[in-house]
């Protein structure tokens, strides 16, 4: 190791869960501080500025969501929940809280490695995207607002360019109907989710080889939509 690895902020109370996680993560080199509670994260994470929070929802005195939110007044740290709380509810509130992924116990390891290194990869590259995106054959140019696919150009409506825009400047991590809606059509249009799934039907059958089996734009059921980002 060369001291500049990641570091990993572990918020779980349960003891078994930490050693798994620990001995996970050391295994790959990553740099770890540990908490078992709400308060115990907010401190660590504001004196040793982790790069990375794997976050309980069940804590003994605070509820993850909660902390989640705390977090988000004052850092943009990539948050991956872990929980064995496996609902759509649970899932759709922390990401709404401002998680980037959320991963249901119990889960594998080479899942959590791939989970993670896509997080560290959205806030290595820095705060300015790239003029174009390229995901397999499918190629994004932002300064030109043109969209291609196997080297032919995709004409897209004004809201399916926002909507495939959005989530290519997230690739990898889950946004829900809520955060799509409010970005994609405003703050007015939050409950109105069937929006979304028609325009990304739509979207898929224009920029997906296979609609009915897509590829890129993955369906996070009952919560809302990620674009695939290949794993390295």
């Amino acid at each position: 190791m060369t001291g500049t690895e990641p570091l990993v902020l572990i918020v779980e109370d349960e003891p078994q869960m930490r050693r798994f996680l620990r001995a996970c993560l050391h295994s790959q080199g990553y740099r770890l501080l540990e908490a078992s509670t709400g308060a115990e994260a907010v401190l660590l994470a504001t004196s040793h500025n982790p790069e990375l929070v794997l976050l309980d929802l069940g804590l003994p005195d605070e509820d993850g969501v909660e902390l989640t939110r705390r977090f988000r007044e004052w850092s943009h740290v990539p948050i991956i929940v872990i929980s064995a709380r496996g609902r759509e509810e649970d899932k759709v509130s922390a990401l709404d809280a401002g998680a980037d992924d959320y991963l249901t116990k119990p889960f594998g390891t080479s899942e959590l490695m791939a989970r993670m290194r896509v997080a560290l990869r959205r806030t290595q590259t820095g705060e300015a995207l790239p003029s174009t995106l390229v995901f397999g054959t499918l190629r994004i140019d932002f300064g030109r607002r043109e969209v291609t696919r196997d080297g032919q150009l995709v004409h897209l409506t004004p809201i399916e360019y926002k909507l495939l825009a959005l989530l290519a400047q997230n690739a990898g991590k889950v946004l829900t109907h809520r955060q799509i809606l409010k970005e994609v059509w405003g703050p007015a249009q939050t409950n109105q989710p069937h929006y979304v799934r028609v325009h990304m039907a739509e979207l898929r059958k224009k920029i997906e080889a296979d609609p009915a089996r897509p590829r890129l734009l993955i369906t996070e059921p009952g919560v809302g939509y990620r674009l695939r980002e290949q794993d390295h």
